[in-house]
């Protein structure tokens, strides 16, 4: 991971760290529940960001210095764990 994203990527986490606790709340408090789907699908949404910068950040940082470097070794070994992600992503 970049070091410039990480405190990015560490602040939205959090964000959504207490978003998930209100939810936790919500539900305790016995929330109307189209109420609380709107939020978890926010939460939802969130994560699905944090799942986009850190795959720009893996194509970008990981696998663009696979490329660079010219081994042929981690250019495979980076491809494929790509491929075991979106496969298991696609279940």
């Amino acid at each position: 991971m970049e070091r410039e994203n990480r405190p990015r990527l560490l602040n939205r986490l959090n964000r959504i760290e207490g978003q998930v606790r209100g939810i936790a709340r919500m539900v305790e408090d016995d929330r109307y529940c189209i109420d609380i789907l709107t939020q978890v699908r926010a939460v939802r949404a969130a994560l699905a960001k944090v799942e986009t910068e850190m795959l720009r950040d893996h194509l970008g940082h990981c696998i663009e210095g696979a490329i660079v470097s010219g081994d042929a070794d981690a250019q495979r070994t980076k491809a494929a764990e790509l491929i075991q992600l979106l496969e298991r992503t696609a279940r």
